[in-house]
């Protein structure tokens, strides 16, 4: 069993930055597809970025160029690195990490951005 656990979020101000940081548990996590998703209020939960165990990164339109997602595989951690932050950014963001059929999530982490 893998357990993801979340961390950095906060309140921001708009055009600020945010780290967040998922450490995973166990021994699989160097073969594990990683991905970040959020869901607003009232909102869908979403797709943001998403990095394979051979490091290809992948990102959601309304978030490229100001979002970043990397690994570490030797600490367990994916990050997501949040820049130029809008209001629209504003959601409980979950880390998912996934291998074959078998998917787990973290606990969710918030992220407000508001003047």
């Amino acid at each position: 069993q893998v357990q993801l656990v979340e961390s950095g979020g906060g309140l921001v101000q708009p055009g600020g930055s945010l780290r967040l940081s998922c450490a995973a548990s166990g021994s699989l996590f160097r073969i594990m597809y990683m991905a970040w998703y959020r869901q607003p209020p009232g909102k869908r939960r979403e797709l943001v970025a998403s990095v394979t165990s051979g490091n290809t990164t992948g990102y959601a339109d309304s978030v490229k160029g100001r979002f970043t997602i990397s690994r570490d595989n030797a600490q367990n951690t994916v990050y997501l690195q949040m820049n130029n932050l809008k209001p629209e950014d504003t959601a409980v963001y979950y880390c998912n990490g996934k291998i074959g059929t078998s998917a787990w999530w973290g606990q969710g982490t918030q992220v407000t951005v508001s003047p």
